[in-house]
């Protein structure tokens, strides 16, 4: 096997010392730039590669940030993380990305990796099942920069990126209210995340801003899927007063929920059906989904800038108020809906 060029070898091939050879590379301003150059030069022909381990040691950081979703499956993470990376890459930072998979376990495993792997601060989105939030505390008590985007938690006062959810609740249901529809039921997940209640509240607030009663026959609390959706449509069309709109908790359930209906003959907009997250086949898909746009690109910008200002200051304790940036959601109208 080759062996491994080192900076004792750059040395050795210019006749300097190795702490020069060090300075170069780190463009320390007293080295002179025809010696900064001859040693980049040089370490190009050796093919030299810098131990970034080693730096890490003694820098103390390692310029990897820790990012944390619940999975890349779905597409407004994967947006969110692509706008991220290419923000944090400007800055020089790279990102480590685990998946919890909607488990708050394998979020632990996660986090206790990412710490593990010495990340330089971790940004989160919270799992379905997370409740108790002890393993996320840990990064805090490390003194490590902590954001948590998308699902935040009422117990967890950190930085945060998120949108408007009581808004984007009202906005959805607002649209179905002002589109002519009457009996609006909605259909979301079980578990008790801040965004969906927020949603949930939205929703409330628009049937009573409408004088519309509040039917709880409407509302079905259980699968955040397009499996969910379809059986949520099910139980919704067995009811003698039956729903003329249905709001679905994200736009797979919204999906499901558009084939459940189509099992009865039944093409929206004659049911209005509105997700949220603006997933790319929302707008392929017959009928094209109505939703509520979450934002994803400006929320993985504001996630790397926050970030930085974060990384930048003299002490990773913040006693300043944690800062929140809340973006608004914004509807997308299409035919499920008109």
């Amino acid at each position: 096997m080759k062996k491994k060029t080192t900076i004792y070898d750059i040395a050795k091939e210019l006749n300097i010392t190795v702490s020069t050879v060090s300075r170069a590379l780190n463009n320390i301003s007293s080295i002179s730039e025809e010696t900064r150059n001859a040693v980049w030069e040089t370490a190009k022909k050796l093919n030299y590669r810098p131990n970034k381990i080693a730096t890490s040691l003694s820098s103390g950081k390692t310029n990897i940030i820790g990012v944390v979703i619940p999975s890349a499956k779905i597409q407004f993470f994967s947006s969110v993380v692509h706008s991220l990376e290419q923000a944090l890459k400007k800055a020089g930072y790279s990102i480590l990305l685990y998946q919890s998979n909607e488990s708050i376990e394998s979020e632990k495993n996660g986090i206790q990796t990412l710490l593990e792997a010495q990340v330089d601060g971790i940004i989160i989105s919270l799992s379905l099942e997370t409740d108790n939030i002890d393993h996320i505390r840990k990064v805090e008590s490390e003194g490590k920069p902590l954001i948590v985007f998308d699902r935040i938690h009422n117990e967890l006062n950190v930085p945060s990126v998120a949108i408007n959810d009581i808004m984007a609740g009202y906005i959805a249901t607002k649209h179905l209210i002002d589109s002519g529809y009457k009996k609006i039921a909605y259909v979301s997940t079980r578990h008790k995340i801040k965004i969906f209640d927020d949603r949930y509240k939205g929703y409330i607030d628009a049937l009573q801003e409408a004088n519309m009663p509040l039917n709880e026959n409407l509302i079905i609390l259980d699968e955040l899927s397009i499996q969910g959706g379809i059986k949520a449509t099910e139980k919704l069309l067995k009811l003698i007063d039956k729903p003329d709109a249905i709001i679905g908790g994200d736009d797979f359930t919204a999906l499901g929920i558009i084939k459940g209906l189509s099992t009865k003959g039944i093409v929206p907009p004659k049911v209005g059906v509105i997700g949220f997250a603006n997933q790319t086949f929302s707008e392929y898909i017959t009928p094209s989904l109505s939703t509520i746009d979450q934002q994803a690109v400006k929320m993985g910008q504001e996630c790397a800038s926050l970030f930085l200002r974060l990384i930048n200051k003299k002490s990773s304790t913040n006693t300043d108020s944690p800062e929140k940036i809340i973006l608004d959601p914004i509807l997308v109208a299409r035919d499920s809906t008109k």
